[in-house]
């Protein structure tokens, strides 16, 4: 929440508890020690599964999951998840061919918003230049 950077994602063509584990799985081998870190999400049944609940204690991780039925207080991935959909999904629905062309389209995404897309919260800096001048 603090940088506003994706820091893993995972996509699969249905929900799956082998998705989540990739996705985590990523987040650790990016940033090793993540003890501390307070991880938010909503209520879906992946962060409620025993293994996810486990791993991020393994890794020093505190969850936090919104309250039922709060989109609210989970207002942050709500608001990113909006504007992916208005900047490469709404009106571009037949451009993707196959779940492939998808699939990079969300890798390039997420490589712009990370590194190039400018926020005011991160003081006009794109999420990844505002991690590392914070910790500077």
């Amino acid at each position: 929440m603090f940088t506003n950077e994706i820091i893993s994602y995972d996509l699969s063509l249905s929900p799956n508890f082998e998705q989540i584990k990739n996705m985590l799985n990523k987040a650790y081998e990016k940033f090793p020690t993540l003890n501390g870190l307070i991880f938010h999400s909503d209520q879906g049944w992946q962060y409620q599964h025993a293994h996810y609940i486990n791993s991020l204690k393994e890794h020093g991780i505190t969850q936090s999951m919104s309250r039922k039925g709060n989109c609210y207080d989970n207002s942050i991935m709500e608001t990113f998840f909006g504007r992916l959909k208005n900047e490469i999904y709404y009106g571009y629905e037949n451009n993707y061919k196959s779940f492939k062309e998808f699939s990079n389209a969300m890798k390039e995404y997420i490589d712009y918003y990370n590194n190039e897309r400018i926020q005011a919260k991160t003081k006009w800096m794109p999420p990844v230049q505002y991690r590392l001048a914070s910790m500077s």
